[in-house]
């Protein structure tokens, strides 16, 4: 039996691919017998708010799901603060960089000896807090990859400062080689990260994947009548609205098919762009846009099947083309068809494999409305 120490950001009772994520492979690992801490902020994603009951606490321990949690403070706000404009660095905000530093700090004692640590970027700057705890209390580590940053940013514009680039690039690298073993999700980032140097044997490959206990087919007038739904046609968009994800695209589309009345487009969740989408639909003054907040990873599933169609959409840009969006797995558990504005890896998948989308051009919105009618 080990014990394994998880660093994020992100936990339950936070709602979120990421938070999910993190929180299912810990539960996993415990049903193999290993014993798993999680060391983690006071919970306030999507708002930025921490949640009423973690208030005024600069520290907590608590049991969730058989897993210890432990949670220290660290700055949190809303994206549109001065300390993220500050930082030009799109996804990133200050809150990262105060929980990099000071989850080491305020939680090192706390976590007690791990024999290994796991990360997952991004945030890259997590990787600040591995390296720390990791020398502190001479373990290895495990560097998730799920994204590859800074490069990600670079390429879609989020990122041009020359310093906090050559910055972002050395923590990368350095991390990778410092790692015992680095974990992708996608094999194109492996075979991105081996074409760059990095030793074949210390990249493993294990993708995202979904739990099909919790997402499975659900009668649709079940779930539409919980949600208080009527029977048009919906397009449903649920996860982050960042700046990944090119979500000005699904705005552009609504209106090419607002003469539709049959028709809707449900975006769910949160992120950077969301109050500007907002304000660009009602702009726009289109009535076939619906934006709903984030829910519970428990309710997902629910949501799914009050949809007809769910949409996964990216930025067009060569990096995009590893992406594999754990909401592409989540609709195809559900059964549910997909619209993919999606290159590469995401369309071989469930395009070529699964015969279960229909792809889009990403950053299309004539062939993303084409493909919905």
């Amino acid at each position: 039996m080990a014990n394994i120490l998880f660093i994020s950001p992100y936990y339950p009772p936070e709602g979120g691919a990421a938070s999910a994520c993190v929180n299912e492979t810990a539960v996993h690992l415990l049903k193999c017998g290993h014993q798993v801490t999680v060391l983690t902020t006071l919970p306030n994603y999507p708002t930025g708010v921490i949640f009423p009951e973690y208030r005024g606490r600069l520290f907590q321990k608590e049991v969730l799901d058989g897993i210890h949690v432990v949670r220290v403070w660290s700055w949190v706000g809303l994206n549109r603060s001065f300390p993220h404009r500050f930082l030009p660095l799109g996804e990133y905000s200050a809150w990262y960089l105060s929980f990099a530093f000071l989850a080491p700090l305020f939680g090192g004692r706390a976590v007690g000896h791990p024999d290994m640590i796991i990360v997952q970027s991004p945030p890259l700057f997590d990787a600040i807090a591995v390296r720390l705890l990791a020398w502190w209390k001479r373990c290895p580590f495990i560097f998730m990859v799920s994204d590859l940053w800074p490069e990600t940013a670079i390429q879609l514009g989020a990122l041009r400062s020359r310093i906090l680039i050559r910055f972002s690039e050395w923590l990368e690298w350095s991390t990778y080689r410092r790692a015992t073993l680095v974990w992708v999700v996608t094999a194109w980032i492996r075979d991105k990260l081996i074409e760059r140097g990095l030793p074949p044997e210390r990249v493993l490959l294990l993708t995202n994947g979904v739990n099909i206990t919790k997402f499975c087919p659900l009668p649709q007038a079940q779930a539409r009548a919980e949600l208080g739904w009527d029977n048009r046609f919906t397009i449903l968009y649920v996860g982050t609205c960042g700046v990944t994800h090119g979500s000005i695209t699904i705005i552009d589309a609504a209106e090419q098919l607002q003469d539709y009345e049959d028709v809707r487009f449900v975006l769910a969740g949160d992120g950077a762009d969301k109050q500007y989408l907002i304000t660009e639909s009602q702009r726009r003054g289109l009535k076939n846009i619906i934006f709903l907040d984030p829910m519970s990873h428990g309710l997902v599933p629910t949501l799914l099947a009050a949809g007809d169609v769910c949409l996964a959409h990216v930025r067009k840009a060569p990096i995009t083309e590893g992406i594999l969006p754990i909401k592409m797995f989540e609709a195809m558990a559900c059964a549910r068809p997909i619209v993919l504005g999606v290159d590469g890896e995401a369309h071989h998948m469930a395009v070529d494999e699964a015969g279960a989308a229909i792809y889009v051009e990403p950053e299309n919105a004539a062939a993303l409305a084409s493909a919905v009618l």
